[in-house]
Formats: structure tokens, sequence, C-alpha cells
């Protein structure tokens, strides 16, 4: 049952993963979260550190999707100077939203990995997805309520993971 919730890596931070390692690891596009992953839940749009990231993803010939359970109108406004692809209404952990992106982008599954701060939606959908995961740490400290619960069960999960598999964060991939 843990092997569900267990990421492929654990990285520090989104901003922490190289864009060379994934591209060695024969990765074409990022999924991403949104919030607490790309930019704090509480922006209203993005960041400089996140346009640099981008722009350091591009240059290798990686595109980044944003795959979020917000709704449409918060998504857009969030990525609007970005003009990044999103999916919105994700329905995490649930793979639906993930699989509309392989489908529409025609992508398989072993050229695309997920990144988010939840085991329990990001991590979940991508292996129910059958792709890779990277789990990073929330930009902020700060969460909605229903987020908030989500990360009670989480710290459970991970400290029953790192027992079992002896999973620790890591400044970048491997």
């Amino acid at each position: 049952m843990l092997r569900a919730f267990e990421p492929t890596w654990m990285v520090r931070s989104v901003f922490h993963i190289s864009p060379q390692k994934l591209k060695q690891h024969g990765i074409t596009t990022v999924l991403a979260d949104l919030d607490n992953t790309l930019i704090p839940w509480n922006n209203k749009t993005s960041t400089e550190k996140l346009k640099q990231w981008m722009q350091a993803l591009h240059a290798v010939g990686i595109k980044l999707v944003v795959v979020s359970n917000n709704n449409p109108r918060r998504v857009k406004k969030a990525v609007a100077d970005l003009q990044l692809p999103f999916v919105a209404h994700a329905l995490k952990p649930f793979p639906l939203g993930i699989k509309r992106v392989l489908k529409q982008g025609h992508l398989q599954r072993n050229e695309v990995v997920m990144v988010g701060d939840q085991l329990l939606t990001d991590v979940f959908a991508a292996n129910n997805a059958k792709i890779r995961s990277i789990w990073v740490k929330p930009l902020v400290k700060t969460d909605l309520l229903p987020t908030r619960i989500n990360r009670r069960l989480e710290k459970v999960v991970y400290i029953m993971m790192r027992t079992k598999y002896r999973v620790h964060w890591k400044e970048d991939i491997d």
C-alpha cells in the first residue's frame, strides 16, 4: 500500500530540480502542480524564480504543463504572464488530468514526470498514471483547510515510508 505514495525522487524545492538531469532521464515534459509547488498558494501571479527555472527547462527542450486541482480562473490568472498550458480541475489523486495531458500531447509515460508538493494528491496521481514523480516541499508553510488535513495524513505516510524504504530529501534528482 505504501508504494502507491512513494515518489521516484524527493527534492527540497522545484527550483533545485536540474533540467539537465531531467533530460538525462529522458524527460521531455514536466507536469507540475501550481499551488505551493510552482508558486505560493496565496500568490496571484508567477515569480521571477519560476520564470528563471522555466527558461532553464526551455533551454534543454523540456516543456512545462501545469496540472492543478484548482479552478480554471485561478490557474489561468496565475500563469497568464507565462503562457503555460494547463489542466485545471485535474481531480488528483485520480490520474484523469495527467492522462489528458498525455493523450493531448501524444506523450509516452516514460518521458513525463509529475512534480508536486503533496503525496496524497500529486505523487499518488502520478503513480496511478504510471509516470515518474518528484515530491517537493511546499514553498510556504501555510495552506488552505483541505490541504492542512491532507498534510496531517501525509506526515503519517511519510514517516511510514521513511522507516520502511529509507527515503529522504535530496538537493536534486539522481
